[in-house]
C-alpha cells in the first residue's frame, strides 16, 4: 500500500534538504540580511540523512529531489548523491540548483547516479538576475546549463518564480526558449515564503501567465508524466521544450500533493506552509529503524489537506525558504 495520508493521497515523493546554506541571496527566498545559519552540529550528517531516505524509500517513497539552500555549497554532495541513488527501490533521484557551480560538478553529479536537475533560473538579463539575486551572475548559470547537457543529463527543467514589476516581462522570452531547446521552462507564481506583508502585489496568478504567453504563441496542453511535479504543462505548438505552470496560491494542488520535505535540521514537514513538523533528530539518535519508521508514518497521517494562502493566511513568523528545501 505504501505511505497514504488520512486523505487518501499516495506519498511517494520526498524533498531532502542537505544544507541552509547558498550562494546567492534571492528577494523571495531569504531576507536581506540573511537567515542566522544552522550550526555544523545542528545539520543532519550524511549518515543520518541517508539512514531518513533508506527508511523513506521502504516505506513506499520512490522519489527523492535532494535539494537546500544551494546543495551543491555542502561537501561531499556528490558522494552522498551516489549513496543515494544506490538505495534498492528508488526509482528516481533528482536534485535541484542554481546552476553556480554546475560547470565543475554536473558530470560527477551524472555519474552518482542523479537522474535529472532542476535549475533555478528568474531572469535572461544579467542587470534583473543580479537586482533578484542580490549580485548573481547570471553568465556562469547559464553555463552551468551548458555543462549539464555536456555530462549528458536529460533536457533540464528551468524554475522562473514570476515577480510583478521585477521579471515578468520576461514570460515571452523565456517561453520563446522552449521554441527550439528542448528544455521545461516552468513559470512559479510568488509565495509569501518570508511572510511579508503586501506580498499578493508581486503576484502574477497563472492563468494570466497562461493568457500573455498564449497571445503571442498558440499553446497545446501536454499530460504529465507519471512521476512529474505539480505543474500544469503545455508546448508551443512545433516547439522542442515545453512549459509548465505551478499554481499553489491561485490554484492549489493540494489535493494531489504527493509531498513531505525533511529540512537540513532534521525536521520533516507535511505542508510547505505547516507551521507544525517532526523533529527527527530524537528518532535518529535513538537508532531504532521501526522507531524512525512509525515518526515518518505519523507525519503522513498528520499531513494538512491542504494550506489556506488564497485566505491571505500565511502563518506566523519568517521561514526562508532555504531552511525549508522548497
Amino acid at each position: 500500500m505504501g505511505l497514504i495520508d488520512s486523505f487518501g493521497r499516495r506519498i511517494t515523493y520526498l524533498r531532502l534538504s542537505v544544507t541552509d546554506r547558498c550562494n546567492l541571496r534571492c528577494r523571495y527566498c531569504m531576507p536581506a540580511g540573511g537567515v542566522p545559519k544552522l550550526r555544523h552540529c545542528e545539520t543532519l550528517s550524511y549518515e543520518d540523512l541517508l539512514r531518513v531516505s533508506r527508511e523513506a524509500v521502504s516505506l513506499g517513497i520512490e522519489k527523492i529531489r535532494i535539494t537546500g539552500g544551494e546543495p551543491l555549497v555542502r561537501k561531499g554532495l556528490v558522494d552522498f548523491a551516489g549513496r543515494v541513488a544506490a538505495i534498492p527501490g528508488l526509482r528516481e533521484l533528482v536534485l535541484t540548483t542554481n546552476g553556480l557551480q554546475l560547470t565543475e560538478t554536473a558530470a560527477p553529479l551524472r555519474r552518482a547516479g542523479v537522474k535529472r536537475l532542476n535549475i533555478s533560473l528568474d531572469s535572461l538579463r544579467p542587470e534583473t538576475f543580479s537586482y533578484i539575486t542580490r549580485g548573481g551572475e547570471l553568465q556562469r548559470v547559464l553555463d552551468g546549463i551548458a555543462a549539464a547537457e555536456a555530462a549528458g543529463f536529460p533536457p533540464v527543467k528551468i524554475n522562473v518564480v514570476v515577480m510583478r514589476g521585477v521579471n515578468d516581462e520576461e514570460l515571452l522570452d523565456f517561453a520563446a526558449l522552449t521554441v527550439d531547446k528542448p528544455w521545461t521552462v516552468r513559470f512559479i507564481e510568488y509565495m509569501p515564503t518570508l511572510r511579508e506583508e503586501g506580498w499578493r502585489e508581486h503576484c502574477v496568478p497563472g492563468r494570466e501567465i497562461l493568457r500573455r504567453i498564449g497571445e503571442r504563441f498558440p499553446l497545446l496542453p501536454m499530460v504529465s508524466a507519471e512521476m512529474a511535479g505539480p505543474a500544469r504543462n503545455f508546448r508551443i505548438s512545433g516547439a522542442a521544450g515545453a512549459i509548465g505552470i505551478i499554481t499553489p496560491v491561485s490554484g492549489h494542488f493540494c489535493d494531489q500533493c504527493n509531498r513531505i520535505r525533511v529540512t537540513a535540521a532534521g525536521v520533516a514537514r507535511g505542508c510547505l506552509f505547516s507551521g507544525e513538523g517532526l523533529d527527527l533528530k530524537p528518532l535518529l539518535a535513538a537508532d531504532d529503524h521501526d522507531l524512525l519508521r512509525r515518526g515518518l508514518r505519523s507525519l503522513i497521517v498528520g499531513k494538512p489537506g491542504r494550506h489556506h494562502l488564497e485566505n491571505g493566511d500565511v502563518g506566523d513568523g519568517t521561514v526562508a525558504m532555504s531552511r525549508i528545501g522548497g
